[in-house]
């Protein structure tokens, strides 16, 4: 109970809250009145604070469910407005669109692919990749390169370049997108990356790619409850 320890309303209700400003698209302020209709009366601020706070602890906790990923991946940026300026959102799915991992950056070089890599390729030592396919960008040859050289990677692990094989990532970046533009726009790269770790966490669920999650709407309020080590 001490994540949510001090807090003025119950835990359902503000799991509710993160559940839902994550999943569906909608605003702060469209959640705020949403959740008024149930007789709760929370304002916008603090909805807000609620999903900084809980959607990364969720994206932590859920790393113990996911499944395993096969070991064909496809990695790809995709653009997220922060500030008024762009950022770059890296990142990778398996060939059956289960996402691998993600990584919110400033820039798109080629340090920044290595970051993302290793940070996946850490994550995801459990099921290493065979092969790694990307677009052009010669950034991604570099830091593949390096990684194999630093031993972060194996040597035989194929870095492809087709184009048609990363198709799935663009379906995937555009249900993404569907639920970042609502915020339109992010203050802060630290508050854009704790949002879409909710973002992402959801897509997750929604793939159905964790272990013990039951079907229906109940298995995910079940599965996002036991995150917090709470009774349904």
């Amino acid at each position: 109970m001490s994540d949510f320890k001090g807090r003025r309303f119950p835990t359902d209700v503000i799991l509710l809250c993160v559940r839902w400003y994550c999943k569906y698209g909608i605003s702060y302020r469209d959640l705020e009145e949403m959740i008024s209709e149930r007789g709760v009366m929370v304002d916008h601020t603090t909805l807000f604070r609620w999903v900084q706070h809980f959607a990364p602890l969720m994206e932590k906790r859920i790393r113990w469910y996911q499944r395993y990923t096969d070991a064909s991946w496809r990695v790809d940026e995709t653009y997220v407005r922060v500030r008024g300026q762009w950022a770059y959102l890296y990142r990778a799915i398996d060939k059956n669109g289960e996402t691998i991992d993600f990584m919110l950056s400033p820039r798109r070089t080629a340090k920044s692919a290595r970051r993302f890599l290793g940070k996946a390729l850490r994550l995801r030592r459990d099921c290493p990749p065979e092969a790694i396919n990307t677009d052009q960008n010669e950034a991604y040859g570099k830091a593949i390169r390096a990684l194999k050289r630093a031993g972060e990677l194996d040597k035989s692990v194929q870095h492809r370049q087709v184009k048609y094989l990363n198709n799935r990532l663009e379906p995937d970046h555009g249900a993404l997108k569907r639920l970042i533009n609502p915020a339109r726009g992010f203050k802060t790269l630290a508050t854009a990356s704790a949002t879409i770790k909710g973002f992402e966490v959801m897509r997750m669920i929604r793939k159905r790619q964790c272990l013990m999650l039951e079907s229906g709407t109940m298995g995910e309020v079940r599965f996002v409850n036991r995150l917090f080590l709470l009774a349904a």
